[in-house]
């Protein structure tokens, strides 16, 4: 089985035979770094190979649709509760550019002590099952040959089945994970010991399975009532983490900070984010640094989140992250939106590119507020884990320390505070016996000293010899992933098509309004115009106060069940757009001469100059000739010099569309090129950004241009109507 970028993915081929998949590798794959990669007529430094397969930057239709791919992994986090969903999901993300690919897990599954089997629907995130990783690794397996780029898939091995998880995750070829005991004591209030024993089981096995680790320390500011205040802090919990990960046997290029700059504007930002990194950067040079948005402040405003991930994504270049996380504002408007995701995707890569190469044009100052601040945060990161070293993790967690919103030695005494003899699963260690044997060859601790013996005599371990995993299917044989795939599979028989965010045709629609109104009111308005449009379930995803008493900017979110009959739909059909050297011997040959203007009271120019001028790529470097009146140029005026030039075109320009005077000075030239008896000797042709072809040619003219038009589409259209007459 192979995808075709035109091609729908097969679900059902997906799920087909997963009992007897087989992840094709193991282990985390980085980028390919280009020295001097090329591209168009650039030279990029900090880019790696590019991708088979992919959807490039908006701008880069002005560039032969080049795609540079930055060196820094860039994920997306995926958590709709429907894994069948999620593949279509990874499919897009992948063609813009992840290649780590993280699945939130479901809401609560953190306190099992167990497994999930089967696939149920998820509730904050998907139910991770053995099911449900064969079937989206064997999905990314496809998708990754698609696009030309090992995607690596990631989920979490933390609560008490921690050990578990991270020997099916080292069983199914996931490639990287969250792993670190304190992100269990301190917000799961899992049992310290408990938590500390089975991380090292986990980690020993994720050891084993090349599984790249990131820790969990960033949740310190995302939960402290000061985020700022936290960062000696989190600098000790990366090292706890990483020492212990390394005595586990995780290599050091395996092991993966989440940092998180602790702040967000309307504070000065990078005074306080910028030491900060620098100061991770210096103190853990040996290890990998996963960088991601800081989501402590986020609003429902994507606009806002934007500009925060573009000043993180920043602070990302100036200290090498080596994985840049995309979170988007979902978390503010409590649905995963498909194209959030793309959105986060894009400014990531658009960041990264558009500050390709700037550590070779600047350097970080080594004196100053910068250094002093740095200095600072590591004596204060010292002096926290010299305390901790004195009295013990366990008492400094018993006493509160972690969490405290007061910068290490200040204390605030609201620091989450946990008892080494309570938590999930107190009291559930036990010391192996001596005929101990584990279930899995890679064990940290001690393991019975004939293990190996004993595990070729019953067929090796399921590391080992694959044939011993048991696949289970769905327990539940109503809520299954076939069953929720159905309504799928009905729309694409019938050929029917409705909108979606969520999951699969959900009919959920995204309305941007503005009223002239204070914000309750504005609010108000807007779930009253939601209902007069017929959308269901209405409710106010985001909005912002323009003037306290002028204006508010309203999103509503609301369901349609509107299916879109595809059989019905008429497409416009696309322009031929002939090659330079056709249009270039056309016009050798037989002449071609334009006159052109922005007519009535336009005053713009740029835009028609672009499609005149050979300096911009204008019809002038096909051999044109053409005459420019150029602004606020009467209609009639600009008939009369066609005549006069002997010109076989008019073009006509109108930016401004205020009440549809674009397509009124449209027919105003239709009427007197008739009046005139001349409208059979000219093509009239008409430009501007807001012109629609459909509605150009109602109002009497030959052919509209809108936005992004170019210079050789009018000459390409120019000569073949010619040729046509």
């Amino acid at each position: 089985m192979s995808l075709e970028p035109k091609i729908k993915i097969d679900l059902k081929e997906i799920f087909k035979d997963l009992d007897k998949y087989t992840p094709r590798r193991k282990g985390w794959t980085w980028r390919k770094h280009v020295d001097n990669l090329k591209m168009h007529k650039f030279t990029f430094k900090d880019m790696s190979e590019p991708l088979k397969n992919s959807i490039p930057l908006p701008a880069a239709k002005y560039f032969e649709n080049i795609d540079p791919q930055p060196d820094c992994v860039i994920t997306t986090e995926i958590a709709s509760g429907r894994f069948e969903d999620d593949i279509r999901r990874m499919r897009m993300a992948a063609w813009h550019g992840a290649d780590h690919i993280m699945v939130i897990r479901t809401m609560g599954q953190s306190h099992m002590d167990g497994l999930l089997e089967g696939t149920p629907e998820g509730i904050g995130g998907v139910p991770i099952t053995r099911k449900q990783l064969r079937a989206t690794r064997k999905a990314l397996d496809l998708i990754e040959d698609e696009v030309g780029r090992p995607i690596n898939f990631h989920s979490y091995v933390s609560g008490v089945a921690g050990p578990e998880v991270a020997v099916l995750f080292a069983e199914e070829g996931v490639n990287g994970a969250h792993q670190d005991p304190q992100y269990n004591i301190l917000y799961r209030n899992i049992n310290m010991k408990r938590s500390i024993v089975d991380a090292a089981v986990a980690k020993r096995i994720m050891a084993y399975g090349e599984i790249f680790q990131i820790d969990g320390a960033h949740n310190a500011n995302a939960t402290a009532r000061e985020a700022w205040a936290v960062m000696p802090e989190l600098m000790v919990q990366h090292a706890i983490n990483c020492s212990f990960s390394e005595k586990c046997g995780i290599k050091k290029e395996n092991i993966g900070l989440s940092t998180v700059p602790p702040t967000a504007p309307p504070i000065p930002k990078m005074y306080y984010d910028l030491p900060y990194a620098v100061a991770l950067r210096e103190f853990f040079s040996d290890y990998k640094f996963r960088a991601q948005q800081n989501t402590r402040y986020m609003e429902a405003d994507t606009d806002e989140a934007t500009i925060t991930h573009v000043i993180d994504t920043l602070i990302s270049k100036m200290t090498s992250a080596d994985i840049q996380s995309t979170i988007t504002p979902d978390e503010g408007r409590n649905v995963p939106w498909h194209y959030n995701n793309i959105k986060g995707l894009n400014t990531a890569k658009q960041t990264f590119v558009a500050l390709d190469g700037l550590m070779e044009m600047i350097e970080l100052k080594k004196d100053g507020p910068l250094r002093e601040k740095i200095r600072e945060l590591k004596e204060r990161a010292v002096l926290f884990m010299e305390e901790i070293a004195q009295i013990g993790y366990f008492e400094a967690v018993k006493k509160g320390m972690f969490v405290d919103s007061a910068e290490y030695p200040e204390r605030h005494n609201d620091g989450i505070a946990r008892d080494p003899e309570g938590g999930v699963g107190v009291n559930t260690i036990c010391e192996r016996d001596i005929d101990y044997i584990a279930p899995v060859s890679e064990q940290f601790g001690y393991n019975n000293p004939e293990w190996k013996t004993i595990y070729e005599k019953i067929g090796r371990d399921t590391f080992h010899n694959r044939s011993k995993i048991q696949f289970i299917d769905e327990l539940d044989q109503v809520d299954t992933s076939e069953n929720r795939m159905q309504k799928l599979l009905e729309d694409r028989k019938n050929n029917v098509s409705s909108p979606e965010v969520e999951w699969h045709g959900d009919g959920t629609v995204l309305v941007t309004l503005f009223f002239p109104e204070e914000q309750a009111v504005a609010e108000a308005c807007a779930i009253q115009m939601a209902l007069s449009m017929n959308l269901k379930d209405p409710e106010v995803v985001n909005s912002a106060v323009i003037h306290p008493c002028e204006g508010t900017y309203v999103e509503i979110k609301g369901k349609t069940d509107i299916k879109i009959d595809k059989s019905k739909l008429v497409l416009p059909e696309k322009d031929k757009t002939l090659s330079e050297d056709e249009i270039r011997a056309y016009v050798k040959e037989n002449g071609l001469k334009v006159v052109a203007a922005t007519v009535g009271e336009d005053e713009h120019s740029v835009g028609l100059r672009e499609i005149l001028d050979i300096k911009h790529g204008g019809i002038e470097k096909f051999g044109v000739k053409y005459l420019y009146l150029g602004t606020s140029c009467p209609i009639e005026k600009l008939v009369d010099s066609a005549i006069e030039f002997g010109a076989q075109a008019i073009l006509m320009s109108t930016i401004i569309s205020h009440n549809d005077i674009h397509y009124r000075m449209q027919k105003r030239l239709h009427e007197i090129c008739v009046e005139k008896g001349v409208r059979d000797k000219f093509l009239l042709i008409g430009g501007g950004t807001q012109v629609k072809n459909d509605l150009s040619k109602e109002s009497g003219i030959d052919r509209g241009f809108g936005r992004g038009s170019k210079g050789i589409n009018v000459a390409s259209w120019i000569v073949q109507t010619l040729r046509s007459k």
